[in-house]
């Protein structure tokens, strides 16, 4: 089986997860959530014209007045009287103006004597210091897209568009299965010979920030029987991830369970580094993701499938990580024939890579805030030279 590159394999991964049915939320549990259809105004904003400071409202083509105080306007108070000419009306920030005035006198530029307003200061121009209505949005206005994330900046808006429940993307159940005779729970003693389980919880950890929910199968050794009925009782997950046994090994087990317990592979290994041997298929109504065992292999791939895949059956509509460019400040060697993804962090000089790139290296992972991405067949980079990365935090 050739490699398959990147791109191809996370389109060929979302096609098999189709997105959920979405659920009607009230928005104040939908942060973290992805929009599941258009959303649109239902009530202009402002509703009217606004005071944007505490002032007085006149009309500016009476400038420099003076003007008569006949009212007052306050936010949530009862609307004020239409203004005759030569009145003003005492008004606060987030009032409505009275009808008659198109103008807010701030109160710092304004003195009062004797129930009149004496302006200091240039002439103000019609419209200063006013919101008009529907200036931010107009009634039945589309304001978020269907896949948009919601976040409090969204949440806000869809709130003052009126909305007190959102249609959002249902959250995946993802199973969790370690893999391994080697494995012991984490904090357990770790005999000779034996290493900590701690791809699970780097999975978990990463999939925090995620909207979806979590079920950690435990460890499972290397038996194809164990694994065969570990992978059929995971199937009832929206998605299944086994970490380790997917390469070619005697004791890889995980590829001969899976099609024992009747699953579909849809790909195997992928041109990257790391990560090659990454797996995926279909076990019933359940999408499978085998990742490497190593620690780094499995966060590479898991930052450039896992996420995604979660992303995309929640419903957003840019699941795939965020790209963007950087400048490097140390050289980088020319890349091989697959594609390398160097875990790397920020400095004030620019991008450089962590020390060891080694699959197993998880301190130097622990550095990393960034993920540079080298192109198969990339030649040698010089410090200065722009290079893709990708942001570890989004």
């Amino acid at each position: 089986m050739s490699l398959l590159p990147v791109a191809e394999a996370q389109a060929r991964l979302l096609a098999l997860g189709p997105r959920l049915p979405a659920e009607e939320l009230p928005v104040s549990a939908c942060a973290g959530r992805w929009l599941a259809r258009n959303i649109l105004s239902l009530r202009d904003q402002p509703w009217a014209d606004l005071s944007a400071m505490d002032g007085y409202a006149i009309r500016a083509a009476e400038w420099p007045g003076p003007w008569r105080v006949t009212a007052e306007s306050t936010a949530g108070g009862a609307l004020p009287p239409s203004l005759a000419p030569g009145e003003s009306c005492r008004i606060f920030t987030g009032a409505p103006l009275p009808p008659g005035a198109d103008t807010i006198l701030i109160q710092e530029d304004a003195d009062l004597s004797n129930g009149l307003v004496h302006p200091r200061g240039p002439a103000l121009p019609r419209g200063r210091n006013v919101r008009p209505a529907a200036s931010d949005f107009r009634n039945n206005q589309l304001l978020l897209n269907s896949g948009a994330a919601l976040g409090p900046a969204q949440i806000a808006l869809a709130v003052l568009a009126g909305h007190g429940a959102l249609p959002v993307g249902t959250r995946p159940r993802i199973a969790l299965l370690s893999t391994g005779n080697e494995l012991v729970p984490p904090g357990a003693p770790t005999p000779p010979g034996h290493l900590p389980c701690s791809n699970a919880p780097m999975l978990a950890a990463m999939l925090g920030a995620l909207s979806c929910s979590i079920l950690d199968i435990g460890i499972i050794p290397d038996d194809l029987d164990a694994m065969t009925r570990a992978l059929e009782d995971a199937s009832q997950a929206d998605i299944m991830v086994s970490t380790g046994g997917a390469s070619v090994g005697d004791h890889d087990l995980v590829r001969p369970a899976f099609a024992a317990a009747g699953g579909d592979l849809e790909f195997w290994k992928i041109r990257m580094r790391p990560g090659k041997p990454l797996m995926a298929g279909r076990l019933r109504d359940a999408i499978f993701l085998g990742l490497p065992g190593n620690p780094v292999s499995a966060f590479v791939t898991a930052t450039l499938f896992l996420l995604p895949l979660v992303r995309h059956m929640a419903g957003a509509a840019d699941p795939l990580p965020r790209i963007a460019s950087a400048t490097l400040a140390a050289p980088l060697p020319a890349s091989g024939e697959r594609d390398d993804y160097l875990r790397a962090f920020h400095t004030d000089d620019g991008m450089i890579a962590v020390t060891s790139q080694d699959s197993a290296a998880t301190a130097a992972m622990a550095q990393a805030d960034s993920l540079i991405l080298r192109p198969a067949g990339s030649p040698p980079a010089a410090a200065g030279d722009q290079v893709t990365v990708l942001p570890l935090n989004s």
